[in-house]
């Protein structure tokens, strides 16, 4: 057993082992369905005569509470029966043990499967005779009383060889049920209806009816009539299984739902698969998912997180996949009894009343938004505002969302929304909205809508208490908040009609930065709540859009899942039905919105996608090279003039360091290393411009974003290959492969005309050869170069794009307004799967769709684990490259919403590094535990990897959590030399200093081994992005100690989130490398503020715990197939000179005004921020974007007509910068044109 846990282990290894406490028994009945005990109890009661014991597979997850079962039970027993509810995998250590311990001891053993599917995995499992088997499987599936009975007569009968009863009589699969009535019709249900009153359905499993545990449906069904709704309960044996299925359809057609409540698990599409759709929606009808938890409600109530992770997974994650929205959970399990006969806890759904009712009038709402017209529906438009400053209203990652949020009010005026006159453009709607209060807070704003203190009091009173309470105690009496004035609270909201448009308050950070900092779980102050109250009660909106990736809402204190009335969300937003168009590349947080505020997903498409190009002084500097390498060996005196114009300029514009050309390098080593670094900059895919909502992109953008989804292989078949590698095999370029090679070595193949004809431009490097095949690709794409007969490959890939990928670009737009539009009518969104599209993930497109993510429990995936492998050791190898030894400790961010968008390269790297790797149940490819890796395979020392993980990845992911902490003890546990397991010696060291300070050596074992570190459960964030953006610090020390104060959690297998402030630091302090992961290149990390916060932050509280700062690398995982580790001052180089100074990006997000401008304003804070956390932000860096944005008058003009406050905040920003010693100008004049700038832009407002 020990030997075992040291080199293997599974994700039940660490729950608490139980002794069950039963006598010995002749049959044993085991199941990990708790309604099934409870038939099967019942049933004994009534025949039998034999000894029966039941136990919960449930009771049996640690190896060595299955050891004590054996021993003392099933040895003793004659017949074992297991049901496995989701397969071998599931109970496999159970199953094995069972079954060695059969074949020892001569019982009988019959394991069955848990559903109504041959399950071919537990045959070899079973002693029992296949025909026995399927007669006792028989009578579980059929179910019901009789036949309950009649498997404890056939069981005692293999026992005791008397005469064996009828095989089981089939039952009712589904049909109608009531509280009051056995049997029900249509016609029963109709007497108790209300007259024209709206229709909710209620599916549920047969299961619960035969078993009497009904009371969660049967509540149900009260409340809804509580809502004036009509019930309409229906059971089903599952939703896969025809007779169900039609039973259900013909219900249906007599009596359509308006809205249809779920309480059965799982998922009929698969993840990833074609979504088959479900009878459930067949009417239209939407789809909320309700939970009757597996757990206790003293569980719930106590836990953050909220769910199980079994929960998590059978009644969230894969019911998303069908579309359907989380509620809440209704029901919880209650020990009811002891049954002295079977000698089991005989366990009930209990409903939770307070629950019930939340699901109640949510189904209410969402009714009333079905029946109501389109003229008569009042919706909210919520508009994101972060950084709290008034040129970055309107927040939407990829989305210009004023003009999308125009786009979608006149979509709602076409299809008879009351919304009067509407402004012109985004631009004109920003304008409009800035007229009144902001969350600048400025005093000489008017106007806004005006809710009063006795209404507002009126709301506030009815909120749970601990929630009065707590606002109360840190923001004080209402009408001390900076909204309220006047005797009343001026929100930020515009009436379009019966719609309003408003900008979401501050958290209230910006308030009081300083003491609120310490705070990850900052409650929302009183004007929030104000703005909200006033959608739902003076408003009494149908529903609430939230406009782009992403709000504060659903980041708000509470549970992560199956939220309480004293969960914020829920106290802000309420029962109301929530749609919110959300980038399609996105799925974590999308599904944060998703799983706490019961929001409709609407996808939209990401931002076009074009190359870099050459630009400026890199395009002259690129003559200049390709001048310097053709006249190599004619003119000497020529090549020493070139040679030293380049070396000028280089060294002028601060290029130097961005190409990695170091002081001792010749001057032909630094021209190769510049001409490499030229050309792979050029090749870079960057965003041309922001996508609107509603608008397909046309022209020369839907060209170049269309090559982009087909650069890299999609799949299997021909058509899914790569377009640029298609070209180069019919081409008949020896072999080469234009996505993996090395870009400056000279070009050694043929030089086909076709390649020829695409560009003038010198042809003298696989650079440049790759260029030639990206401008043909485009060629070929739009269509102005037809594909030549014989290219019977590329021919392949673009029938395909012809075919499918154009065609679902160009169908997105329309997409995502019928989306929306289909979710206003209170009707069901079809679902669709989530990712980068250019990360070979086109099956995301069209978009319009409301999203789903993965299926947590097969994370890491077998393709993740071969990318976090290999960028693993690449990692190892530069570090050795970079510092001449091998890392011992590395610090890594692991974000849930890039493991949901690659299947968890981050876990799978982490393991790689500390030397495991995953297992997986070779049938379903679900994780079901770990192995070691021998030192005598792993060909370096392992390394000791600290996690920082978000909050949505502790809330997404707590079987990953615990596989990666089970590792690490596991790993911590071997007897290896400290030199090959760093870690080991270090939780060796760290376990005896905590023993010397009294602690017990269990627990001091156990903290010792700590290394998955979070924010405090119910919280999320890293703790830097106030303080920065207020200004709230005085040195970088300042922002380490945020970034611990909200990091200091440690979480683990049985562990959410224990204060462990002093062990995080401990961690950090031994840390050498920092470690970033991007997954694609639809973003950089200069256009989102998590990068900063995570990998800056983390990097300054290294530096902080160490004493000097650690290497820091920022990998590229854009590419499965090619993972690139990079330095974070490489990564930063290449973004600011690829992008972010680059006129083509800048002329991209022109075309967009106020929010173009946005863009460049956040590109520069989050310059600063990097700049402020890491230094590895170049004076030459600020310089290029300074000059860029500035100094260039076009742009300057831009920005002052557009946005006056985005270049305000930009000039205080760099400003700033100066002020901190972040960046010293090139240009001394630069300080005196900053103050200019701003006094400019004040004096105009």
């Amino acid at each position: 057993m020990h030997l075992l846990v040291a080199q293997k282990g599974s994700l039940s290894d660490g729950d608490e082992a139980v002794d069950l406490g039963q006598s010995p028994g002749d049959v044993l009945f085991l199941s990990a369905a708790d309604t099934e005990l409870a038939s099967i109890a019942a049933a004994r009661q009534m025949a039998g005569s034999l000894k029966w014991r039941l136990a919960s597979l449930s009771d049996l997850k640690h190896p060595m509470s299955v050891d004590t079962f054996v021993a003392k039970m099933a040895r003793h027993a004659k017949l074992v029966i297991v049901r496995a509810l989701g397969g071998a995998s599931y109970f496999s250590y159970a199953l094995e043990s069972l079954h060695a311990a059969a074949q020892a001891h001569g019982f009988k053993i019959a394991a069955l499967p848990g559903d109504d599917r041959p399950d071919p995995g537990l045959e070899p499992l079973s002693t029992l005779e296949l025909a026995e088997r399927e007669r006792l499987w028989g009578y579980l599936i059929e179910g019901g009383a009789e036949n309950a009975r009649g498997l404890i007569d056939y069981a005692e009968a293999l026992i005791t060889e008397a005469e064996r009863p009828a095989p089981a009589a089939p039952l009712l699969k589904a049909g109608l049920w009531h509280p009051a009535a056995s049997n029900p019709t249509l016609i029963d249900l109709r007497k108790n209806w209300r007259d024209g009153a709206p229709v909710v359905a209620i599916c549920f499993y047969r299961a619960l009816v035969q078993s009497g545990q009904t009371a969660p449906v049967a509540a149900l069904c009260e409340a809804l009539a509580d809502e004036g709704v009509n019930a309409l309960p229906v059971f089903v044996s599952s939703l896969k299984d025809p007779v169900s299925v039609g039973t259900v359809e013909a219900i249906f057609a007599e009596a359509a739902p308006d809205v249809v409540i779920n309480a059965t698990g799982f998922a009929v599409s698969s993840p990833g698969g074609e979504t088959k759709g479900t009878v459930l929606e067949s009417t239209g009808a939407p789809v909320l998912q309700a939970v009757f938890a597996g757990g206790s409600r003293e569980t719930w109530a106590g836990s953050q997180q909220g769910l199980t992770s079994r929960d998590l997974a059978m009644h969230v994650a894969l019911p998303e996949v069908d579309g359907r929205v989380l509620s809440r959970a209704v029901s919880f399990k209650s020990a009811a009894r002891f049954d002295e006969m079977v000698e089991a806890n005989i366990v009930t759904h209990a409903p939770e009343p307070d629950r019930v009712e939340f699901v109640a009038e949510l189904a209410a709402r969402w009714a009333r938004l079905r029946r109501a017209q389109a003229a008569d529906r009042r919706v909210a438009i919520v508009l994101a505002n972060y950084p709290n400053r008034d040129g970055r209203i309107a927040n939407g990652v990829g989305l210009d969302t004023p003009a999308g949020t125009v786009e979608v009010l006149r979509a709602m005026k076409a299809d008879g929304y009351q919304t009067d006159e509407l402004p012109g453009d985004g631009d004109a709607l920003v304008t409009a909205l800035k007229a009144g209060p902001t969350n600048a807070l400025r005093e000489d704003r008017s106007g806004g809508v005006a809710l009063g203190l006795e209404d507002y009091r009126a709301f506030f009173d009815g909120l749970d208490p601990s929630i009065q309470s707590a606002v109360t105690e840190r923001w004080g009496a209402p009408e001390a908040d900076p909204f309220f004035r006047e005797g009343a609270f001026r929100l930020a909201l515009l009436r379009f009609g019966n719609v309003v448009v408003g900008i979401q308050p501050a958290r209230g950070y910006n308030i009081d930065p300083k003491a609120s900092y310490h705070a990850p779980d900052l409650v929302p102050p009183h004007g929030y709540l104000a703005f909200y109250a006033w959608l739902r009660e003076s408003l009494d909106a149908h529903a609430v859009i939230h406009m782009g990736k992403h709000g504060n809402l659903e980041w708000l204190p509470g549970k992560a899942l199956a939220l309480s009335r004293a969960c914020y969300p829920e106290a802000v937003l309420g029962p109301m039905p929530h749609v919110y168009p959300f980038i399609v590349n996105d799925p974590g947080e999308g599904t944060q919105a998703k799983r706490r505020t019961s929001a409709v997903i609407i996808d939209h498409l990401t931002p076009p996608l074009t190359r870099a190009e050459s630009y400026g002084p890199l395009k002259d500097l690129e003559a200049l090279v390709d001048e310097y390498y053709e006249a190599s060996g004619h003119d000497p005196r020529r090549l020493k003039l070139l040679k030293g114009q380049i070396l000028d300029l280089v060294r002028d514009i601060g290029l130097d360091h961005d190409a990695g050309i170091a002081e001792g390098d010749d001057d032909d080593l630094a021209l190769e290393k510049l001409d490499a670094w030229l050309c792979d900059l050029k090749e870079m895919q960057i965003r041309d411009g922001l996508h609107i909502f509603g608008q397909s992109p046309e022209g020369g953008l839907l060209t170049d974003l269309t090559v982009a989804l087909a650069r890299i292989k999609r799949g299997e078949t021909p058509g899914e290959d790569s377009l640029h590698r298609a070209i180069a095999r019919d081409l008949r370029l020896d072999g080469f492969d234009p996505l993996d090679c090395a870009m400056a070595e000279p070009w050694a193949g043929p030089r086909p005309e076709e390649l020829q004809d695409v560009s003038a431009d010198s042809w003298r490097s696989n650079g440049d050869t790759v260029e030639r095949i990206e401008l043909l690709a485009i060629e070929l794409v739009s269509g102005r170069t037809p594909v030549p007969a014989a290219w019977a490959d590329t021919r392949a890939v673009m029938d395909e794009i012809e075919a499918r990928i154009r065609p679902s670009v160009e169908a997105c737009g329309d997409a995502e307004i019928d989306g929306l539009l289909t979710a206003l009518d209170g009707r069901f969104v079809v679902p669709g799967p989530s990712g980068a599209p250019t990360r070979g993930r086109p099956d995301v497109l069209p978009t319009g769709r409301n999203f789903y993510s993965v299926d947590s429990r097969a994370v890491p995936t077998p393709a993740a684990w071969e990318l976090g492998q290999k960028s693993a050791e690449l990692l190892v190898m530069r570090h050795v490259q970079d510092h001449g030894e091998w890392p011992t400790s590395m610090a890594l961010t692991a974000w849930g919403t890039s493991n949901m968008r690659t299947g968890g390269d981050d876990i799978a790297q982490a393991l790689a590094l500390i030397g495991a790797r995953p297992v997986w149940d070779p049938a379903s490819r679900r994780v079901t535990g770990y192995e070691i890796i021998p030192m005598a395979m792993m060909r370096r020392p392992r390394v000791d990897v600290t996690l920082r993980i978000s909050g949505f990845f502790r809330d997404a992911f707590p079987d990953q959590i615990a596989l990666f902490d089970r590792a690490v003890r596991a790993v911590a546990a071997l007897d290896e030399d400290e030199a090959d397991n760093p870690l080991a010696a270090r939780a060796r060291a760290e376990s005896v200093r905590l023993i010397e300070t009294g602690m017990d050596g269990a627990e001091a074992n156990r903290r010792a081994s700590f290394r998955v570190f979070g924010s405090k459960p119910g919280a999320y964030g890293a703790g830097l992005q106030a303080l920065i953006d207020e200004g709230g610090w005085t040195d970088r020390g300042d922002l380490a100690e945020a970034f611990v104060v909200w990091g200091g959690y440690a979480y683990g297998a049985g562990e959410e989130g224990k204060p462990a402030r002093e062990l995080f630091e401990q961690r950090l302090s031994t840390v050498e490398a920092v470690v970033q992961n991007q997954d694609n290149r639809e973003h950089d990390l200069l256009d989102s503020d998590d990068y900063y916060q995570f990998e800056g932050g983390m990097t300054a509280a290294v530096e902080a715990a160490r004493g000097s700062r650690p290497a820091i690398y920022h990998n590229d995982h854009s590419r499965p197939e090619r993972p690139v580790i990079r330095s974070l001052e490489e990564e930063i180089a290449r973004v600011v000179r690829g992008r972010a100074a680059n006129p083509k990006w800048i002329e991209g997000v022109k075309r967009h005004g106020y929010k173009g401008a946005f863009e460049m304003a956040a590109t520069v804070d989050y310059l600063f921020a990097f700049a402020a956390t890491t230094g590895a932000v170049r004076d030459a860096h600020f310089d290029a974007v300074y000059q860029a944005y500035l100094m260039d008058e076009e742009t300057l003009a831009f920005l002052r007509a557009k946005n006056p406050d985005a270049l305000e905040e930009m000039a205080a920003k760099f400003e700033e910068a100066i002020e901190r010693g972040l960046w010293t100008p090139k240009s001394n004049s630069a300080k005196f044109a900053l103050g200019e700038f701003a006094g400019q832009v004040s004096g105009q407002q």
